[in-house]
């Protein structure tokens, strides 16, 4: 199948799944894409569960249950890796939107990456432990 054909269009978010034309400037993209719709889903969430919680004890300490179980701390982590990343790239889309490191944007994104691993890391290491 063609993706690329004038009469898919409708079906251009197709395109993203053709990993052959991926380089690092296409994986950012989508990086900070996906990580914004994860960040908006997340606000949308967070504002229902505080809508909940504002119910009074009653329902905070079931809350706090859930919130302590290690399937809802791998969510946290997950959280913290998008805020991680999408901060980060968006550092990096920012510096060269006014002129800083245009030549060097792929090496920057690669540091400003490895970065956020390490901080994703000594996250987990927290969020886990604690």
């Amino acid at each position: 199948m063609n993706l690329y054909r004038p009469d898919l269009k409708r079906f251009r978010f197709l395109r993203w799944f053709d990993f052959r034309s991926w380089r690092l400037g296409m994986i950012a993209y989508i990086l900070n894409r996906v990580t914004a719709i994860g960040l908006v889903l997340y606000l949308y969430i967070h504002l229902a569960v505080l809508t909940m919680l504002a119910q009074g004890p009653s329902s905070w300490d079931p809350f706090i249950r859930i919130a302590r179980a290690p399937w809802f701390l791998a969510l946290d982590v997950l959280l913290l890796a998008g805020m991680l990343i999408h901060g980060l790239n968006g550092l990096r889309i920012a510096l060269t939107g006014f002129g800083i490191g245009v030549r060097g944007q792929k090496p920057l994104f690669v540091a400003l990456m490895i970065v956020a691993a390490v901080a994703l890391i000594a996250g987990a290491l927290k969020i886990f432990a604690g």
